[in-house]
């Protein structure tokens, strides 16, 4: 089993032969449960690899999220985004509010359960994305660092419109909303009412273009309050 690489089943054949009820059991029965521990094995590793992989800036829980009043978030659109439907259809989703009222925790929440369902996903800093991206342009890495931003079943652009874009950022920003439109989910978090996007991005024309490959089919929260940063619940 061993050297088949099937781990789960061999640690379960173990704990099987030190159990005298489990010897008891028929062979058809002992080997339903071999198979059951190695793809619950399976299944754990895959989901641990998706979430090494997407780097999520924080180690955040749907299940956790509270519901405070005045905070903006509709508990019926949470358990909504919670089946993972939404990932399912392709959709994308903004966050916005003020700095400390939990933008990145809920995203970040929402990413761990994609993880936890079978998604892939990448956590981005907006800033430090458009700066990466304009160092690869220059030392050949382009395409694939794009490519590696276009693949994930959803990706976290976080603290999008600290500044206004520069040309260049505007047109890695469109061509990353292009190639993910009707093929995987987005979430931006900004400080700044989408409303606000259009002028943040710069460039009226290019704008159009991005909001209109983003807005199109999207959910919207805009939530509330005062900061949770320094509390011991920042979610």
């Amino acid at each position: 089993m061993k050297t088949l690489k099937l781990f789960g089943m061999a640690r379960a054949l173990e704990t099987q032969l030190e159990s005298k009820q489990a010897r008891e059991l028929s062979f058809e029965e002992r080997l339903a449960m071999l198979l059951e521990a190695e793809a619950l094995e399976r299944h754990n590793k895959r989901t641990t690899d998706r979430l090494k992989n997407a780097k999520l800036r924080l180690n955040a829980s749907v299940e956790d999220i509270k519901f405070k009043a005045g905070r903006g978030l509709d508990r019926s659109l949470l358990v909504s985004l919670a089946t993972c439907d939404w990932l399912r259809d392709k959709r994308n989703l903004s966050i916005d509010g003020a700095t400390g009222v939990g933008k990145s925790y809920l995203a970040c929440a929402l990413a761990n359960h994609a993880c936890k369902n079978g998604f892939t996903a990448l956590y981005l800093r907006a800033p430090l994305l458009f700066d990466d991206l304009a160092v690869a342009r220059a030392d050949g890495r382009y395409n694939k660092l794009l490519a590696s931003i276009t693949k994930p079943n959803l990706i976290i652009l976080d603290d999008f419109g600290l500044s206004t874009l520069t040309a260049d950022a505007r047109r890695d920003m469109l061509e990353i909303m292009e190639q993910r439109y009707d093929n995987s989910s987005t979430i931006i978090t900004s400080q700044f009412d989408r409303n606000l996007w259009h002028q943040l991005i710069g460039d009226p024309t290019l704008a159009d273009a991005i909001l209109d490959r983003f807005v199109h089919n999207s959910y919207e929260i805009k939530l509330k309050g005062e900061t949770m940063r320094g509390s011991k619940n920042k979610n």
